[in-house]
């Protein structure tokens, strides 16, 4: 196919993700302006001038979807943190430089994280829904970890390692000092999967 004949998906595929992220922050706005149970799918969708079916299109998970809209993106480069990591770096190092900016500091698009992190956690079905959906994680990057270990994918030691992990950034968000809490649960982590692969 000609350079030109691929330009129309390309358009097409930029004016989606242009859609969707205006969508998202459409929803982020009037979450944090009038509360989260306050707003519903019919407004969300009005004020993005877009149609309610459409908004599903994009968001088929719902509300909660509309405000964690990177969690792929988030695996991926959970997943790179690991299997790009320069030689000589441990991947308890690579994962610890990866987590430590979501545990210190809030996730949420543009430059309303701390406003962003209050929302989430004042909303429970929010704050739980972030939990679940941080922990969905946990099987790839145990299998990552188990290959770059040259282990088997359902090894324990591997799965502890990422279920760990990602909990590490859960409990330090819920501390007065996140970033003290975490680099003292790393602590812990690192000890021990050196001890244990030594």
């Amino acid at each position: 196919m000609s350079d030109s004949g691929r330009r129309p998906a390309g358009l097409r595929e930029r004016k989606k993700a242009a859609t969707r992220k205006a969508i998202a922050e459409t929803a982020l706005r009037l979450f944090l302006a009038h509360g989260y149970e306050r707003v519903g799918i019919r407004q969300i969708a009005e004020a993005a001038d877009v149609s309610v079916s459409t908004l599903f299109n994009y968001f088929p998970g719902g509300k909660e979807a509309l405000v964690f809209d990177d969690e792929t993106d988030n695996e991926a480069a959970l997943i790179a943190a690991v299997t790009d990591r320069p030689p000589g770096r441990t991947i308890t190092e690579a994962l610890r430089i990866h987590l430590t900016g979501f545990a210190t500091k809030p996730s949420g698009p543009g430059s309303r994280f701390a406003e962003f992190q209050a929302f989430v956690q004042r909303t429970p079905t929010l704050r739980e829904y972030s939990r679940t959906m941080w922990l969905r994680h946990e099987e790839a990057l145990a299998r990552t970890i188990a290959a770059e270990s040259g282990l088997p994918a359902d090894d324990l030691t591997c799965a502890a390692l990422a279920r760990f992990a990602l909990e590490a950034v859960a409990l330090a968000r819920s501390r007065p000092d996140p970033a003290a809490a975490f680099t003292r649960a790393w602590e812990l982590l690192d000890r021990g999967w050196a001890a244990i692969t030594a």
